[in-house]
């Protein structure tokens, strides 16, 4: 989807949702899968659903037992399956919620919910683990026309399309760059990278288009990476390497984007965020913070006499009250993106945070570890190779 018909989309989100439920006021059937143990419920993909009205919760299916059991407890169903697969195939659910954490089950978990005919899946993030894995999920869905959305929660905040206009109205001058950090904690690195680097790259995609290359590097305490640094990495990611990342991406529409995640480098009121760096000001994004953005006015390389202020920005625009009540609620609980599956479905247009926006996620961390281990060499996209360029780590 390109940016004017996010525009259009999200603005108009609750007249399309309601024109959306006067044509049919049939529940949807919701199947949730989970894995209590193995990336469990994600951050609440399970019960968004039951403050939906427009959808009914048919069936959840988890491998763990004591967990099954406190999921249908939880979500009110007397009956649970230990096996997806069967749940998927008994009750033929239209939307499936793909909810574990964990990567390493999303391919599986999803091509059968789409074999079984389901028209559109709600799936935790980061989508999968490799480009061939996402490619295998969209060509299935394409072939069925399946709706799937991609868990990016932030990408579906009313404050994006602000800020869109705000760049039209060449509020921060000529965009120069986008620099993100990750959240730099103990998983500071590619594990960083992975899990919470992984929102960060989708909403980089938005303002900055589609990545066109990708320079490099992975350190481990210091030193470059080597293939004796190589592991698998926790929460199902597969192959990783490196307390330390710094990439670059250059991007359809021009600028520069950078990542940068150091071990143990972050503190609680700072890092983890995204900010647009303009001849004019800054825009300062943090994810699942209200507001979710601020501005910062003037030359960002050119200190002024008097001292700046920071303005925030909701989804109404820069220094203007935030109009809806409840929106970090309506984000941060996936409301939103549940609702804007929905109408994907019912319009037959592609979801604000689309499959195709997933892979893109994935293809960009696969490029940083295809650059390291080419010595910090340009890769461009599409990768050539589709698999974990670590497990080629000479």
């Amino acid at each position: 989807m390109n940016r004017r018909q996010f525009l259009a989309t999200t603005i108009a989100s609750s007249v399309a949702y309601a024109a959306c439920a006067a044509e049919d006021d049939r529940k949807l059937r919701v199947a949730v899968i989970g894995h209590t143990g193995h990336g469990d419920y994600g951050h609440g993909l399970d019960v968004v659903w039951l403050r939906m009205p427009e959808v009914e919760i048919v069936g959840v299916a988890d491998a763990d037992a004591a967990g099954l059991a406190k999921a249908q407890k939880k979500l009110k169903l007397e009956r649970g399956f230990a096996d997806y697969r069967q749940m998927l195939t008994e009750l033929k659910p239209e939307i499936v919620a793909v909810a574990p954490r964990h990567l390493d089950e999303h391919r599986d978990m999803t091509l059968a919910a789409i074999e079984a005919g389901a028209r559109g899946i709600y799936i935790e993030k980061p989508f999968c683990r490799t480009p061939v894995e996402a490619d295998e999920i969209i060509a299935a869905a394409d072939k069925r026309k399946v709706k799937i959305a991609i868990a990016h929660r932030n990408r579906y905040h009313p404050a994006l399309p602000a800020i869109e206009r705000m760049l039209k109205d060449n509020a921060l001058g000529q965009l120069l760059e986008i620099r993100m950090r990750g959240k730099e904690d103990l998983r500071g690195g590619a594990q960083d990278l992975w899990v919470l680097g992984a929102h960060l790259l989708n909403i980089a995609t938005f303002f900055g288009g589609a990545p066109q290359s990708c320079t490099a590097t992975l350190l481990q305490d210091g030193h470059p990476a080597t293939k004796a640094d190589v592991k698998d990495g926790t929460e199902g990611v597969g192959l990783l390497a490196g307390n330390a990342v710094h990439a670059r991406f250059d991007m359809e529409r021009g600028m520069p984007v950078f990542f940068d995640s150091i071990a143990k480098a972050g503190a609680k009121e700072a890092g983890f965020g995204l900010q647009l760096i303009g001849t004019k000001g800054i825009i300062d994004l943090r994810f699942d913070t209200e507001p979710l953005a601020q501005l910062l006015p003037g030359n960002p390389f050119a200190p002024g006499k008097e001292a700046r202020a920071w303005v925030p920005i909701s989804s109404a625009g820069p220094g203007v009250p935030e109009p809806i009540a409840d929106v970090k609620e309506q984000v941060s609980s996936h409301l939103l993106p549940a609702r804007d599956l929905i109408a994907a479905m019912r319009e037959d247009r592609a979801p604000l945070c689309s499959a195709a926006d997933g892979r893109a996620v994935v293809e960009m961390i696969m490029a940083v570890f295809e650059s390291h281990r080419l010595n910090g060499q340009r890769v461009t996209f599409p990768l050539a190779t589709r698999q974990n360029p670590l497990a080629q780590m000479a």
